[in-house]
């Protein structure tokens, strides 16, 4: 049984919520502003407006991290200017603000766009002009192919990968159990999906109802119901945190208590679980790559300690466990490691060489053992995750660090 909700032709990437727009926290120049070769031009498009906005999150938060590596001198004596365009999540915008930036605002890279659609619309003009387009938050393996499109490379881990995590989670633990799935009609939904169906191989059959649901759906109630009447064991959710907060919510208003999976970007404590209810949440199954700012468990971890420091000083919002802007932070810090590596030469094509050079390096708000590594034949930089269950008030890690990339999507 599928039930189909109205077609979204974007993908979902991540995580919390937030409205405003780009100009308060990057810089917009026109077409005449000069260029300086004491200066590195960093161009970024997100969706400020639109359906989308709650991810302009990971934009503001990077503007807010380049902010703070100028206040302390720049990078190897240069300043950074970050220039972040809102695309209102229409790939087609996408991929004319990016050329604006690239002819107009002469950027020296592309770095963290939101989305796949606009990434990939992007990527034949990226590629044909030799623009590095580097760290895109998108999981999907398509902009990861280090051969195909050598100046595009991902960033996160693969999303179809992480399906099949779950996959094998069920697996392992629930082997005969009956399994429901609810999921957001779009790429991002339909790759988590078809990684969790790869996974399962022959026990697809134990699927009983998957529901696709568009991001603006108005009967989850309908859904949820529909789901509990099947009596399965296992009910897996894949979209964004607002929307499980309520299908946690709901599903517990219905005394319906089964194994709950959700995928990474929906495990926030702040914007997910607390909102469904910490009682109602508990014992919920992820994923995780990078530490959950609302996690109590990070509160004496170095890294965290210079996150809420960073938040305090340079990006003033309400709420600082956004995971949405710790995604963009652990982002726009991995690229300050790539310009670094650059000494002084910053042409696109040493850019991307030391991008294609990271040796095992660690973002400060990744989870522990979690590394960075990158090679000319590969280009999906984070590959591990752990599987985490919450106890009702903190993220328990179990089991080993989990390596997710696919071998032919590293190198084809």
């Amino acid at each position: 049984m599928r039930v189909t909700g109205r077609l979204l032709f974007v993908l979902i990437a991540a995580l919390a919520s937030l409205g405003a727009m780009s100009q308060q926290h990057s810089e917009q120049p026109n077409s005449e502003q000069p260029t300086s070769d004491n200066e590195i031009r960093i161009g970024n498009v997100m969706p400020y407006s639109g359906p989308l906005s709650e991810f302009g999150a990971i934009g503001q938060a990077e503007a807010a991290y380049f902010d703070m590596i100028n206040a302390r001198g720049g990078i190897n004596g240069r300043k950074i200017r970050f220039i972040s365009r809102d695309d209102n999540s229409d790939p087609t915008t996408a991929l004319e603000l990016t050329r604006n930036l690239v002819e107009k605002d002469d950027v020296h890279l592309m770095f963290g766009s939101f989305g796949t659609p606009g990434n990939l619309a992007a990527r034949w003009y990226l590629n044909e002009k030799k623009i590095p387009q580097l760290f895109v938050a998108s999981g999907d393996e398509e902009l990861s192919q280090a051969r195909a499109f050598p100046w595009t490379m991902g960033w996160q881990p693969s999303i179809r990968s992480e399906g099949r995590i779950y996959a094998n989670y069920i697996q392992a633990y629930y082997p005969r159990k009956k399994i429901v799935v609810l999921w957001q009609n779009d790429q991002f939904g339909h790759m988590l999906y078809r990684g969790i169906q790869e996974g399962l191989g022959d026990l697809n059959r134990l699927i009983l109802v998957d529901i696709a649901f568009d991001i603006n759906d108005e009967h989850l109630d309908g859904h949820i119901s529909i789901l509990k009447r099947t009596g399965a064991d296992i009910f897996v959710f894949l979209g964004v945190p607002s929307t499980a907060s309520k299908v946690i919510k709901l599903a517990a208003s219905l005394n319906w208590r089964p194994v709950f999976i959700v995928n990474d970007a929906s495990a926030s404590i702040a914007n997910a679980m607390a909102p469904a209810g910490l009682e109602n949440s508990a014992g919920v199954i992820s994923a995780a790559f990078l530490k959950d700012p609302s996690d109590p468990a990070w509160k004496n971890d170095p890294g965290m300690k210079d996150w809420f420091a960073f938040m305090d000083k340079y990006h003033h919002v309400e709420s600082t466990n956004n995971s949405a802007a710790l995604y963009g932070y652990a982002a726009a810090e991995a690229l300050t490691q790539v310009l670094k590596q650059c000494g002084d030469d910053f042409s696109r094509e040493n850019i991307m060489r030391q991008a294609a050079s990271l040796k095992a390096y660690q973002p400060s708000v990744a989870l522990p053992n979690i590394r960075m590594n990158t090679s000319p034949n590969s280009y999906l930089p984070i590959r591990q995750m752990r599987l985490v269950q919450f106890d009702g008030r903190s993220w328990q890690p179990f089991g080993d660090v989990i390596e997710t990339a696919f071998t032919e999507g590293a190198a084809r």
